[in-house]
């Protein structure tokens, strides 16, 4: 069964874009109030009534707009604004002291939004460019701005200018970390294939070549063929491969092709038992545990493919006549399988000499699958003495009925 595997991302500006909503809904409310309390101060406050409720209107229709930056076009920010700005300069005529005194526009704090919504849309330049037309505008509309008038206007281009630079900073980390969860999720794949061939095509290549050898003749050709076809297609996977692990590891635990019917996920948690009973044999012992040991049908599988690479390579390099044995072990937060065989071991310096060359059975056959699933693949190995590998998994937490956690 294939297995994809999905980034589900959610954009940085998102929250930017649900906060300024809020924000225009807030100040829309404070400049309606602020009128309201100080409407005797106006000469004309029917000026202030109509741009007010024009700007309400504005504000509460454009709400889905600047909900995100679909919405949010360069069209609308230019309207936005074009509000904004004719708020500011519309103040004077309302209240004809307003250029005497450092009052309130009549969006007041309102005019920020705009001016937000630019930076979050465009980055720092966007930004720059609606807040100038908002410090001119303030300018005009004090005809002698104040050194407050200054201050305020300062102020608001200084900050615009760093949100939007924020914003461009956010926007290329994000892209930063989609393109390396990209690339993390390429590499799993292409080891899972790297361990797909391994544990198929090279295998059987490799069985060609020393059939044919020992076979003489058109066969040996045949064998030759196969031998060089091996190494080609160990170079291209060991090449396409990102090399992640600093383990010296070796083709001496490497797998043969082997059938196993595989549980479906829709079975539920699968007994490791009855997968690893196939390996069991004439000179394979199994030693399991009298209850079921249960895990996920993924784990369960590359658990025991792991178990069927490091018993393939003790018949390959340990020779036909070794024996081996299998313990199986299930703790409440773990599960481990122990493979362990009687041949000669594997002498110093020949993991990393495999690892070298591009041989990759044990780096993905085995701990490259104990690595996916969360755990471990631990080799001890002593010359003359045999080799002994312990694989390591996590257990998935158990439901109230004793089965496995979706």
């Amino acid at each position: 069964m294939a297995r994809r595997e999905r980034v589900v991302r959610m954009s940085v500006e998102q929250p930017l874009w649900r906060a300024l909503t809020a924000y225009r809904v807030l100040t829309m409310g404070y400049a309606v109030l602020l009128f309201v309390f100080t409407r005797h101060q106006f000469e004309r406050p029917w000026v202030a009534v109509a741009f007010l409720a024009v700007m309400s209107v504005w504000t509460l229709a454009t709400l889905p707009k600047v909900a995100g930056a679909a919405g949010c076009t360069t069209r609308f920010l230019a309207a936005d604004l074009t509000v904004a700005l004719a708020g500011i300069l519309l103040t004077p005529l309302a209240d004809v002291h307003a250029q005497t005194f450092d009052g309130p526009t009549l969006p007041s704090i309102w005019t920020a939004g705009s001016v937000l919504a630019f930076a979050i849309k465009g980055g720092w330049r966007w930004a720059a460019f609606a807040s100038s037309l908002v410090a001119v505008a303030n300018i005009v509309e004090r005809g002698d701005p104040s050194r407050d008038t200054l201050h305020n206007v300062l102020l608001v281009w200084v900050a615009s200018i760093a949100i939007g630079y924020v914003v461009e900073v956010a926007r290329a980390s994000e892209r930063t970390l989609a393109r390396a969860l990209e690339i993390e999720a390429a590499t799993r794949e292409r080891e899972r294939l790297a361990r797909d061939i391994h544990d198929s095509v090279l295998q059987v290549l490799a069985m060609v070549q020393r059939r044919g050898t020992a076979l003489g003749g058109e066969a040996a050709e045949l064998g030759r063929m196969a031998g060089e076809q091996e190494v080609a297609l160990r170079t291209l996977v060991a090449g396409g491969l990102s090399r992640t692990s600093h383990v010296s590891e070796d083709e001496s635990l490497g797998a043969v092709v082997r059938e196993v019917e595989e549980p479906d996920e829709d079975d539920g948690p699968a007994d490791l038992r009855a997968l690893l009973a196939r390996h069991a044999g004439s000179r394979v012992t199994l030693s399991e545990p009298g209850a079921p040991v249960l895990l996920a049908p993924a784990p369960a599988r590359e658990l025991a493919a792991a178990v069927g690479a490091a018993l393939d390579n003790v018949r390959r390099h340990a020779g036909e006549t070794a024996r081996a044995w299998i313990l199986l072990e299930d703790w409440p937060d773990e599960v481990i399988v122990t493979v362990r065989d009687d041949g000669p071991g594997i002498p110093e310096g020949r993991l990393a000499q495999a690892e070298g060359e591009g041989r990759l059975g044990v780096a993905q056959s085995i701990r490259g699958r104990l690595r996916d699933l969360g755990g471990t693949a631990e080799l001890i190995s002593v010359p003359g003495q045999g080799t002994e590998v312990e694989l390591k998994v996590p257990r998935v937490p158990r439901g109230p009925r004793g089965k496995a956690a979706e």
